[in-house]
Order: C-alpha cells, then sequence, then structure tokens
C-alpha cells in the first residue's frame, strides 16, 4: 500500500468551514478536485484493506464515498457543502450485516459501525436474541479490546422499556437501545499518518466481533436455525 496523506484534503477543509458558500467554492474549484482525487485514493487503499479480511458489497472506494454538495431542500442549515469527506462500505451477502462508516475532518476524523436505522422487524428479532442471551453481547462489550477501541455501545435509546418486554428485565439496559453504534475517533496525528488508511482498516477490523454477533443473532431464529 503507497503512502498517501490527508493533509492537504484537510487544509481544503478547514478553509472551507470559514468559506462555505458558492462564491468561494468555485473560486477555489481545483484546489476542491485535488483534494477530492487524494480522498478517492486514500477510499480506494481502504476498500483494499477491509476487502482483505471481509466481504464488501461497495464495489470500490470512489463509490463508498459520500457527496460534498449538500442537499438543503428540507433542511434549515442552508449552508451549501459537507465541511468534511465520507463514505461507508456494505458488507456482502443476506449473512453479513452492518456498515462500515467514516468521517474525514480535521481534529473530528472517525468511524462508525452497526446499524442505524433497523427495521421495527429486525429491531424486535435483536431484542429477542439479546433478551435469550444477554451474556454474548455482554462479553463482547465488556472485552478489553472493545473498551479501549470503542468505549461503549452508542445508539439512540428508550427512555423506559420496549413494549412487550419486562422493565425488570436483567438485560433491560441493552434492550432499550434502537440503533446500535461503535465509534471509534483518531487523534488528529494519526488521521495525519501516511498509512492512516491502514489504521483505519485495523480499527474497523476490531468492530467485527460485534458485527458478526449482529449478523449471526439476525439471521437465526431463536433455536439458532437459518433464517435467510
Amino acid at each position: 500500500m503507497s503512502h498517501l496523506s490527508l493533509q492537504q484534503p484537510f487544509e481544503f477543509l478547514s478553509q472551507l468551514q470559514h468559506n462555505n458558500n458558492r462564491e468561494w467554492f468555485n473560486e477555489h474549484k481545483t484546489t476542491y478536485q485535488s483534494a477530492h482525487h487524494i480522498v478517492i485514493a486514500f477510499a480506494e487503499q481502504l476498500h483494499h484493506a477491509l476487502s482483505s479480511s471481509d466481504h464488501i458489497e461497495t464495489p470500490n472506494g470512489k463509490k463508498s464515498l459520500h457527496r460534498i454538495y449538500r442537499d438543503v431542500r428540507f433542511s434549515k442549515d442552508k449552508t451549501p457543502y459537507s465541511t468534511y469527506f465520507g463514505g461507508g462500505f456494505r458488507r456482502a451477502t443476506a449473512a453479513l450485516r452492518g456498515g462500515y462508516y467514516y468521517h474525514l475532518e480535521p481534529n473530528h476524523t472517525s468511524i462508525i459501525g452497526g446499524f442505524w436505522n433497523p427495521s421495527t422487524q429486525d429491531l424486535l428479532h435483536i431484542r429477542k436474541q439479546i433478551q435469550q442471551d444477554p451474556d454474548v453481547l455482554r462479553d463482547i462489550l465488556n472485552s478489553q479490546s472493545f473498551k479501549t477501541n470503542f468505549g461503549s455501545l452508542e445508539g439512540e435509546q428508550l427512555k423506559t422499556y420496549p413494549r412487550g418486554f419486562d422493565p425488570e428485565d436483567p438485560a433491560i439496559d441493552l434492550l432499550r437501545y434502537k440503533q446500535f453504534l461503535v465509534r471509534h475517533t483518531f487523534a488528529n496525528k494519526e488521521s495525519l499518518s501516511e498509512n492512516f488508511a491502514q489504521i483505519m482498516a485495523e480499527q474497523f477490523k476490531n468492530m467485527r466481533p460485534f458485527l458478526d454477533y449482529m449478523s449471526e443473532i439476525l439471521t437465526t431464529d431463536l433455536n439458532g436455525e437459518s433464517i435467510i
């Protein structure tokens, strides 16, 4: 994997944060295109590294990138451009659930993995599976690797408890989750290193026990039989 630095894209984003308007952007379009080209190369490196350890549906790095142009039609924030570069990779096949998402921004670079918006059916299935044997998920969340790299499980939660479940259930703290997300934030020194794609890919790889557990419970019934 060749060396590549995000220094120039970050410099562009820092300027964009203070000049988020079409006139400035058009005047600096060449600078943006140069920064975007570097980010595409970074995404390609990331795609290659991820594909060596997981099955990725997203065909290449470029396809993983989100557009920098914001859709402001239904937003109170009318600034026309995102002040970060970001994207995501989907895992392949019905057996592998979840996705890998990256956010490149000066001093705020991070990755997130997991499940943003499970369907009502999937969410009920996840809760029933966790309720039946919460220790499997607890062991993952309490492992030293998980705590060191991700801290704790993130995501929106119910304030009380889900309908149809006992509020005194020993797993109620886990059953309240509506989203199941893990996040890692990088120091700026890391995100500017020339081997950052490999560093990021290693953190994505550290998400695998969590993602594989979620994939397993989403693709089996309460008896452990396949439902796909």
